[in-house]
């Protein structure tokens, strides 16, 4: 994670969940024989030991701006450093990213600039969720604009909207040997009491809710827990379903 202040304890409570796209992904790179494999913006590295599984004799780093988040990755090797500026100090052979990408704009640049860091015949593997047209994340953007807090958060949003799949395919196809790309969309059984807006301050709500303090936070939180509610209504037996629309992509260097 690059952004805001991560409460790893949050983001984990839901671990499960977050954790299958990771273990999709890594089922599908294929290499033969990696010596270097990165989790760029690892998190809590609660991919790193499934990245160490799949490919025994590597060396598998973890890389995350969020000191917090990096504290619970005690078992590996990991680096303190932000996805924007940051690079290897030699080529990697597996460049590995769960979840982290979409927090940053400009794709147009940053995927190139993240390609250059892999070794020849190396894959770059990437899942982002694309969720911004959806309740979870739209409407954040829409309270955030109304009520007491609007000029408090004036400046605050959440992550931008990523590119389409065939927007990565015109990015990185001239570039690379092979490019595997798919959509999955995912339904999370949750529970508990307002679970999609747990779920949210685990991520994309954060940097909203550090902006605010006391009243304003409250009222916020209030706002965006009767959208949730409506948007995700329970079930006969009290579950609530959250579709959650994630983006694969696989790139092999020649």
């Amino acid at each position: 994670m690059t952004t805001s202040t991560w409460d790893a304890a949050q983001y984990l409570r839901f671990e499960d969940e977050r954790l299958r796209p990771a273990i999709d992904l890594i089922e599908r790179i294929a290499h033969p024989a990696p010596r270097r494999v990165v989790d760029l913006g690892c998190g809590a590295g609660n991919a790193l030991p499934i990245l160490a599984a799949r490919f025994p004799g590597a060396m598998v780093t973890g890389v995350d701006g969020s000191a917090a988040m990096l504290a619970k990755a005690k078992d590996f090797p990991t680096e303190q450093a932000e996805i924007a500026s940051w690079a290897p100090h030699e080529p990697v052979d597996v460049l590995f990213s769960n979840a982290a990408l979409q927090w940053l704009g400009g794709h147009h640049a940053l995927f190139p600039r993240l390609l250059s860091a892999v070794a020849p015949g190396g894959v770059m593997a990437v899942q982002m969720p694309s969720m911004h047209a959806a309740p979870l994340r739209a409407e954040q953007d829409r309270i955030a604009r109304k009520g007491p807090w609007a000029g408090t958060l004036s400046r605050i949003a959440s992550a931008p909207p990523i590119l389409t799949p065939g927007g990565y395919y015109d990015l990185l196809r001239p570039r690379i040997a092979s490019l595997d790309l798919w959509v999955t969309e995912y339904v999370h059984v949750l529970r508990g009491d307002d679970p999609v807006v747990q779920w949210a301050m685990g991520t994309s709500l954060r940097p909203f809710l550090d902006a605010l303090q006391g009243a304003e936070r409250e009222g916020f939180l209030d706002a965006y827990r009767a959208a949730m509610r409506a948007a995700y209504p329970p079930q006969a037996d009290g579950a609530v379903l959250l579709p959650f629309r994630r983006l694969f992509i696989l790139a092999r260097l020649p």
